[in-house]
């Protein structure tokens, strides 16, 4: 066996030799229905196992897997979605920041043809690189989904798809259109790089603890290839616009800090090409010239859809003026 295959091995079992022996963890919250065979779910780190085989079963059907697929899984718990995973694909990444759940993992495979095919990864999903893979499935702690989800949008090599599991209303602001309620900044940041589908509704009933909020499944599928643009300079016109996304464009360009961080920026920027700024230069006129010249003033953000977005950071970069 390669030196680095075995002090791997050796790691994840002294880690669950450790836990073991312990009946919970520091920071563990029993909560209603929190117990089972002794463990202890913590939900202050989102610990709320899906319980439901129907559900679980239609969440694996629906990411349509291939028997030579690698699966990323994050938050894989006591294992009920994992073992279904197993069963039809070549290796499942099992992402877990809680040891008691490794050594229940280890627990639940060891003995089975299942374990050589498990790669259990101990850590915070946010922190680690991703490795390669096809398709993710997970029941996500719902308060990582939002770092999560453009973590796993901005990785390559592009994957498949992902079926992954939020609080509902998280859920519905992924799919929102231009006028919807919820229609926000993580919608368009979303949609401008996956197509986002709603596969079903799930019941706090299904999960053991039962969480306080419901919960949705969505299918993402990556764009391939995505718009040609700096997504963080994306993402900070998207920023100016929906801090008050009722508002129209030209009242949110007028604030005095976003006057002032666009200027600073223009001066940044022509410093860096050594490009000399014109005495009479206004930042204020030259933004509200962008604006009017294009038709943008009077539009607000609720209503804006992806290329209207597109059309205003393209504007803007045509007169050398940049969001970050």
């Amino acid at each position: 066996m390669p030196k680095a295959c075995k002090e791997k091995k050796y790691r994840i079992h002294k880690e669950v030799c450790k836990v073991s022996t312990k009946a919970g963890v520091k920071g563990a919250k029993p909560a209603s229905g929190a117990v089972s065979q002794g463990l202890v779910f913590n939900t202050d780190l989102g610990q709320h196992v899906l319980k439901n085989p129907l559900i679980i079963s239609s969440m694996v059907e629906k990411a349509g897997l291939k028997t030579t697929d690698t699966v990323l899984e994050v938050g894989p718990g006591t294992g009920n979605v994992t073992g279904k995973l197993l069963e039809r694909v070549k290796r499942v990444i099992a992402c877990e920041v809680d040891p008691r759940m490794i050594a229940e993992l280890h627990k639940r495979f060891i003995a089975t043809p299942f374990h050589s095919k498990l790669d259990i990864r101990i850590g915070d999903v946010l922190k680690a690189d991703l490795p390669t893979f096809d398709v993710c499935v997970a029941n996500l702690p719902y308060q990582i989904s939002s770092p999560f989800i453009f973590k796993l949008l901005l990785h390559r090599p592009i994957f498949r798809c992902a079926i992954l599991m939020f609080q509902q209303e998280f859920a519905e602001r992924l799919i929102a259109k231009p006028g919807d309620k919820l229609y926000c900044r993580l919608t368009v940041n979303t949609q401008l790089l996956a197509k986002v589908d709603h596969l079903m509704k799930v019941g706090k009933n299904n999960f053991r603890p039962p969480p306080k909020v419901e919960s949705s499944v969505v299918r993402i599928e990556p764009k391939n290839p995505i718009p040609n643009i700096n997504f963080s300079e994306w993402d900070g016109l998207l920023r100016i616009v929906f801090v008050r996304k009722n508002k129209t464009l030209l009242a949110n360009f007028k604030q005095t800090s976003v006057i002032q961080t666009l200027e600073k920026n223009y001066k940044t920027w022509c410093s860096l090409r050594e490009k000399k700024i014109p005495e009479d230069f206004c930042i204020k006129k030259k933004v509200e010239d962008i604006l009017v010249d294009g038709e943008f003033d009077k539009k607000r953000a609720r209503q804006m859809d992806q290329d209207d977005f597109l059309s205003v950071l393209h504007a803007f970069n045509k007169e050398d003026i940049h969001f970050v």
